[in-house]
């Protein structure tokens, strides 16, 4: 750091100030955000801190001018927590960042107008990611981290201010997407329910007047939700929103949705191309979209194992375990084309113990009462049509129709 005189900290600080309370007085909600976005590093920030630092009575300053103490409550912690975070003191930051929100989320009920979104969407996601790093410092010396616990307590509390009638209300869903992430992140996600009840049933929202950003956020959480949910129709509905209006550019937020997304789709019988993983390196699903193709169980047991923690992380693993069904259809699928080459007037009789061999040819040992019962399976899950001649071991496909098609839907619908 270049050498800097206490004349020139009285000048940075004095200059934050101004401009600080000039964007409250025009009420230039652009101009304020930047100011607040301590994590950004921003250059004007990065010389304040510095400033703050060597200049240790930035309170007196506010203290000496009428036109500052309107914004006192909010600034004077707000240059601690500055402060702190360029020290790297990350705890001291958020418990001083805490506190500026709070005074800022006091001036703000009294604000009319909807000016200062802008900067209460930069102090919800500053408050979200200080708490991450100061709980992540809390770790580190073996002490227990619950400042993110804190900020989502915060953000209900910012929640309850944008949720009442009037233009403020517009913010509630980037609000809502805050919180989302600190529950996924808590691990607590079902304190997502009364926040979704909220946007969804509250007649003072209408979605659509949402910005599309926070649409696309809203809808790729609540997607997950469902898929953790088992509710493969409406997660397919809530992803497939999120991913159509995506920004294009943002492929990083595109792979995000897919992640999700294809796990659903593969579910309801729906396959990606290939170019579509590749794009957006989603090759762990490479095998098992291969898997489903070929009937072949071996290869989807060998990639779920392959990418097991990572499908685990993502919560995807069941999901996708649960595929073993169709993969059993599209082998019995094969074994009646073959049969059908043959012979076409006993191609609907599949013998069990043919089932049985082409098992073990895949590496799958499995006896005849097994693969009876898989098959069992497979008719009352509607992936097949046909019937037991249980004595004979043979599985009596229906002429017509004899293995259904998803449709869209759920196996186990």
């Amino acid at each position: 750091m270049a050498y800097l005189s206490m004349g020139e900290a009285h000048r940075r600080i004095t200059e934050y100030l101004n401009r600080f309370s000039d964007a409250v007085l025009t009420q230039d909600g652009s101009s304020l955000k930047q100011l607040l976005s301590i994590s950004s590093n921003s250059p004007l920030l990065l010389s304040l801190a510095d400033a703050l630092n060597l200049f240790h009575d930035s309170n007196r300053l506010l203290k000496q001018s009428d036109r500052f103490s309107q914004i006192s409550e909010i600034v004077s912690p707000l240059f601690r927590s500055i402060q702190n975070f360029r020290l790297g003191n990350l705890l001291d930051s958020y418990n001083a960042f805490e506190k500026a929100a709070n005074a800022f989320i006091q001036e703000f009920r009294n604000w009319e107008s909807a000016w200062a979104l802008e900067a209460l969407y930069v102090i919800a996601y500053e408050i979200r990611v200080l708490a991450e790093r100061a709980d992540r410092e809390l770790a580190s010396v073996g002490k227990t981290p619950e400042k993110l616990k804190g900020a989502g307590s915060f953000l209900m509390k910012v929640f309850g201010v944008l949720a009442g009638k009037g233009p403020k209300r517009v913010g509630a869903l980037y609000v809502t997407c805050q919180l989302f992430k600190i529950y996924f992140k808590l691990g607590t996600v079902h304190l997502c329910r009364s926040v979704i009840r909220s946007i969804e049933t509250a007649r003072i929202f209408d979605f659509e007047e949402f910005p599309i950003r926070d649409k696309v956020t809203y809808m790729y959480y609540t997607g997950r939700l469902e898929v953790f949910n088992e509710n493969f129709p409406a997660a397919d509905q809530k992803l497939s929103y999120a991913l159509t209006h995506c920004n294009p550019h943002r492929e990083a937020n595109i792979r995000m949705i897919l992640k999700y997304l294809i796990p659903v789709k593969l579910s309801i019988g729906i396959l990606p191309k290939n170019w579509l993983l590749e794009k957006y390196n989603l090759i762990e699903y490479s095998n098992i979209v291969q898997a489903l193709k070929r009937g072949d169980l071996r290869l989807l047991r060998h990639a779920l194992q392959e990418h097991e923690d990572r499908f685990l992380r993502s919560g995807v693993y069941l999901v996708l375990e649960k595929l073993e069904l169709q993969v059993y259809q599209r082998l019995v699928k094969k074994i009646y084309f073959i049969q059908k080459q043959k012979d076409p007037s006993k191609a609907h009789q599949l013998k069990l113990e043919v089932i049985v061999k082409a098992l073990k040819w895949l590496e799958m040992d499995m006896d005849v009462d097994e693969v009876e019962c898989i098959m069992s399976i497979l008719i009352y899950k509607n992936l097949m049509k046909g019937y037991f001649a249980h004595k004979s071991k043979v599985v009596v496909l229906s002429k017509q129709d004899p293995f259904p098609k998803l449709n869209g839907k759920p196996v186990n619908s």
